[in-house]
């Protein structure tokens, strides 16, 4: 396990990490003898005399706030006097100074209270990022001289192979060694439906396995397995805040020194204009100034929000590597894709296989044959496309010509098998409509003559389609910038139905084209999977790196990762994003309007210290209630 903790948001430190019943007994008995008092002291009557009366409420009140004032000594010892906790033990302190035992003791408790609902709150909101922490075992099967060992993951080395049994979670990431298997890959992708591997796949860690007993060759070693990154992602990004939460922070530690010091012009400067000044009833209405304005549900509920939302993103498959980058995503105005492995799946199939003269078999079957000397991507779709490797075909002479293709001989008969520039260089002659096809082609001459050509495209993504048209509909610009050719560009653009696309482009040209939709203030993502992407990627707003087929260097440089591959998580993205913002802002004006009613209502000597705990405690509780909303979201 990574033994590195989430970090805890160091503006609002609460005293008490534990949220059951039983370790909060000293605030429980301080409510019950509150509770007693002023049942007995309002309903019956029954007012003990002053010095047993304070002793009781004292009692009550240390039992409630002794974690409180423990807090606001030791800051004042360094001077830190601008803080929550000094401000609520000014407030209940003075309370008592003038006799209001009971609702000195009521800011207390329910100032205590509050902060117990924002403790579970906010651990309850760590505990689902840090549930992704739990989904690597700590022991694994490892086969070492033809017997099963179980060791811990750490211990295992590259190129041993290890035993996952049904039910089991994959350890560390390798090639599946048995013939096929079924995992659960939902702690990677947000999505539990089942993927079948076939033997020399790669599986990863974290997927389980869902039926037989599957052998795995590792291929890396557990620090370095892609789970173990992106478990680090999610750590580093709760510490990662974003502009609303820096802004609350500093906005806090302006504000609360104004706050003390508006309380005491509010109990001081009365006395020079009121002719019938009291200074207890001043003081009273200064201490109720210094109660509401207490921030706790800024500081508390608005990290909760940003935590609720790299949550909700982690649900779906999606990891922000900071608050910060979901501000980012509701600002975006155009997403600018790659093509290979972005809109398209980045394998390469035959899609028509045109013959002239010669069978279609045979072509396939010769093609084939010189196609298997080579290691090309176009070159695998080919052989694969006829059954792998065709037997029994005497391959000869395989020359490759760069930029071209291949010559060769396959059964005696000579074949050239390549782009239309290799029969050119040959001589030979053939279709000049060819030239025009926007898939890539691979064409075919067998002794000296045109057989014919095999034509090989790079499947669209299901969701590509979907995901521009909704794109479209929030309002966001679609560009694509691709190193293919403009022709197989302009054909996939158009069936996506992006805005702009943009072909033939070496890696420094998509940074120059990024550039000048900058320069023309727009807001930008980009979305790639190649190592080529990574520099664009960290000159955008916000670089989004597909994490399943995606290179280590642009996972390493993007803001944010999709695990899936899905184009649709872009929009999802989007989506998370707005929501969390849209709730952060709606506690801010919550806290900030219910706070500026009752602090004037306190000033004016309307609102009592009961009303201003109830105020405060009770807008913490709603704004942390409607943070916790944003993990129970459906995108």
């Amino acid at each position: 396990m990574i033994q590195k903790p989430v970090k805890k948001h160091d503006s609002h430190r609460h005293g008490g990490e534990a949220s059951d019943w039983l370790t909060h007994w000293p605030l429980l008995l301080s409510l019950l003898i509150l509770a007693v008092m002023l049942t007995a002291e309002y309903g019956f009557g029954a007012v003990p005399g002053e010095l047993p009366r304070l002793a009781i409420y004292l009692t009550a009140y240390l039992l409630a706030g002794y974690k409180v004032l423990d807090l606001a000594f030791r800051k004042a010892r360094r001077l830190d006097i601008f803080n929550e906790f000094f401000l609520m033990s000014v407030a209940t302190l003075g309370a008592f100074a003038i006799g209001e035992y009971s609702e000195g003791v009521a800011v207390m408790v329910f100032y205590a209270i509050g902060e117990w609902f924002q403790d579970a709150a906010v651990n309850r909101a760590k505990r689902s990022i840090k549930a992704l922490l739990d989904i690597r075992p700590d022991t694994v099967d490892v086969i070492r001289q033809g017997r099963v060992q179980t060791v811990e993951p750490s211990e295992v080395e590259i190129g041993e192979a290890i035993q996952v049994k049904p039910g089991e979670k994959v350890a560390l990431d390798g090639e599946l060694l048995s013939e096929r298997a079924t995992f659960n890959t939902a702690a990677l992708t947000g999505e539990s439906k089942p993927d079948s591997k076939e033997k020399g796949e790669q599986v990863l860690a974290g997927m389980i396995n869902l039926n037989t007993v599957a052998e795995v060759n590792v291929r890396a070693l557990f620090r370095d397995s892609k789970l173990s990154r992106i478990l680090e992602m999610v750590q580093d990004a709760t510490a990662r805040k974003s502009r609303t939460q820096l802004f609350i922070s500093r906005f806090a530690k302006v504000y609360t020194p104004i706050v003390f010091a508006l309380a005491v012009l509010l109990v001081v400067l009365p006395y020079f204009f009121v002719s019938d000044y009291v200074f207890r009833d001043w003081l009273y209405r200064g201490l109720v100034f210094l109660v509401i304005s207490c921030p706790c549900a800024l500081v508390v509920s608005i990290p909760l929000g940003y935590f609720g939302g790299i949550g909700l993103a982690s649900k779906n498959g999606i990891l922000f590597k900071g608050s910060n980058f979901l501000d980012v995503m509701t600002g975006v105005d155009t997403v600018v894709m790659d093509k290979t492995g972005t809109l398209t799946k980045g394998v390469f199939n035959v899609q028509e296989v045109v013959a002239d003269g010669i069978d279609e078999k045979e072509l396939v079957r010769l093609t084939a044959a010189i196609e298997s000397k080579s290691t090309h991507p176009i070159a695998l779709a080919v052989t694969r496309y006829a059954g792998n490797s065709p037997e029994g075909a005497e391959v000869g002479d395989v020359e490759e010509v760069p930029g071209h293709g291949l010559k060769g001989t396959v059964d005696g008969r000579e074949v050239l098998a390549g782009n239309t520039r290799l029969l050119r260089k040959f001589g030979v002659k053939y279709d000049g409509a060819i030239d025009r096809e926007a898939d890539t082609v691979v064409v075919v001459a067998v002794d000296g003559r045109y057989a014919g050509y095999i034509l090989i495209s790079d499947e669209i993504k299901e969701d590509a389609k979907q995901t521009v048209e909704q794109l479209s509909e929030m309002g966001i610009r679609s560009v694509m910038l691709s190193g293919d050719k403009q022709s197989v560009v302009e054909k996939v653009a158009r069936t996506v139905g992006m805005d702009e696309a943009f072909g033939d482009l070496l890696p420094e040209d998509k940074v120059k084209k990024v550039e000048v939709l900058k320069n023309e203030g727009r807001h930008i993502a980009f979305v790639g999977d190649g190592v080529n992407d990574a520099p664009v990627i960290a000159l955008a707003d916000a670089g989004i790196a597909m994490g399943g087929l995606g290179s280590d260097a642009t996972i390493e440089t993007a803001d944010i990762v999709i695990q899936n591959d899905q184009p649709a998580k872009i929009v999802t993205a989007i989506k998370i994003g707005k929501i969390t913002k849209g709730i952060v802002w709606q506690n801010i004006g919550l806290a900030m309007g219910v706070k500026v009613i009752v602090l004037l209502l306190g000033a004016g000597g309307v609102a009592t210290l009961w009303e201003a705990v109830i105020a405060d405690v009770g807008v913490a509780l709603l704004a942390i209630m409607n943070a916790v909303r944003i993990q129970r979201k459906s995108v």
